[in-house]
Formats: C-alpha cells, sequence, structure tokens
C-alpha cells in the first residue's frame, strides 16, 4: 500500500479523520444493511451479558459499543478507544442520543499500548480495526493482556471470499465500485481504495485463527458471515 510517505499509524488516523463524517452511511451502504446483523453476532461471540466490563478497541463511531452497551445493562460498563478524534467525536454524538451514556466511556488512546491494566476487562472486541495497526501481533496481544483470564477477544473484520465466481464478484466490487461510492457519498475515493487495499493484505480468516492461538488464546476458530465477506476471529485467554 502507498501511504504517500507517512508511517501507517499517521496515515490511518488521517484517512479515519477524514472520513468520519460519512463512515457510517458508507458502511450500511457498502454491506447493504448487514452491518449491524454482524455486529449482534460479535456481541454474542465474545459472550456479553448482563453486568459485564468489556472494552471495544478501535470502536470508531461506536455502533459496536453500544450494541454491546444493550447486552451488558446498566449493571455492566463498556470503554471504547480510538485514536482517531473525529471518529470519536462521532461516536460521543451517538452514545449522547442514546440510554446507554451512563455505562459507555469514550477515549483516545493508541491500540498498541492499551491505557489499561492487566485482567481488567470480562472481555475485548475489535471491529474492522486489527488490519489498521501497525503491528497486528502486538494489538492482539494487548488485547489479551487486558482480559481478564477466561475471558474472550474478538475480531470482526473483512475475509477472504472462497466461493469460485462469488469470489471474483466481491473483489470487483470492492476494487471498483467502493471507491467510486467513496468519492459520491463521502468526496474521500483514495480513502476508501485504502480500505480495499487493507483488506487484501489482511490475513484470511483462517490464518487470522492461528495467529489468535499462536499469541496465546485457547479454543481459536472462525465463523465466516455473508459467505466469507467478514468474519469473526475470536479465542479465549487461559485460565
Amino acid at each position: 500500500m502507498d501511504f504517500s510517505g507517512k508511517d501507517k499509524s499517521t496515515y490511518v488516523q488521517e484517512t479515519f479523520n477524514s472520513i468520519a463524517k460519512r463512515y457510517d452511511l458508507m458502511n450500511t451502504l457498502m454491506s447493504f444493511g448487514l452491518d449491524k446483523g454482524w455486529r449482534k453476532k460479535a456481541v454474542q461471540t465474545v459472550e456479553a451479558k448482563p453486568g459485564m466490563n468489556i472494552v471495544d478497541v478501535c470502536c470508531g463511531t461506536g455502533q459496536l459499543s453500544l450494541e454491546l452497551a444493550m447486552t451488558v445493562g446498566t449493571a455492566g460498563h463498556i470503554t471504547g478507544l480510538d485514536f482517531s478524534q473525529n471518529m470519536l467525536e462521532k461516536a460521543r454524538e451517538h452514545v449522547s442520543g442514546s440510554s446507554y451514556q451512563s455505562i459507555i466511556d469514550l477515549i483516545q488512546g493508541d491500540a498498541m499500548n492499551l491505557p489499561f491494566e492487566d485482567n481488567s476487562f470480562d472481555g475485548a472486541t475489535v471491529g474492522w480495526g486489527l488490519r489498521n495497526l501497525p503491528d497486528l501481533e502486538k494489538g492482539i496481544r494487548e488485547m489479551i493482556r487486558v482480559v481478564k483470564p477466561g475471558g474472550k477477544v474478538v475480531s470482526l473484520d473483512m475475509a477472504k471470499p472462497t466461493l469460485p465466481g462469488f469470489k471474483q464478484g466481491y473483489w470487483l466490487y470492492f476494487e471498483k465500485l467502493v471507491p467510486l461510492m467513496g468519492k459520491f457519498w463521502a468526496g474521500k475515493a483514495k480513502a476508501y481504495q485504502y480500505l480495499h487495499d487493507s483488506a487484501r493484505e489482511f490475513p484470511p480468516q483462517q490464518e487470522l485463527a492461528r495467529i489468535f492461538e499462536q499469541a496465546g488464546l485457547v479454543e481459536t476458530r472462525y465463523e465466516n458471515l455473508a459467505g466469507g465477506v467478514v468474519a469473526l476471529v475470536s479465542g479465549r485467554k487461559p485460565i
């Protein structure tokens, strides 16, 4: 990928700051409205329950954080972390208009160095965030570090479909049409070209599950959604 002479962290931060206002709209358009259901599956996979304390890393505009809050309820707590100030501002707009603002904290921070003590959370999620990290393995290890033994780490992200015909059509859509949609709806064709490029370079779901295992998680698995367009990859921190 061409980062225009910048390191990946700086490039990604500037990219997401630039598309924050239309990010949710574009997600809905690109996923044909399926993204909400995918987030619900992520909440189920992390085994969220009333009263739990969960961290949502790379929380973006806070949609997954809100979905988690609906499950943990007023006895629980959600911490959303992102390094894009503009994305966090959109998240705060969403949270302030919800019934869950009292149990959601949104903070600016670095997924490479999470500002939390070891074993602080009952579970951790990351939605469409791991592929944006400059060091994938370090980011996974940080999530594992802050989760309590027995808790789950769950990633929801782009994946690699394998069905012949569908696979080729998907990548054609993602490479050609998504940047055009980004140009029309968000005025940022280059930013949405980055989303395609980062998805291409991101490990396939099978490999990501192996990376989870190598990082120290057990019960690692992946679940394809929408024919493998996206996937949930998860593992449990050993007790």
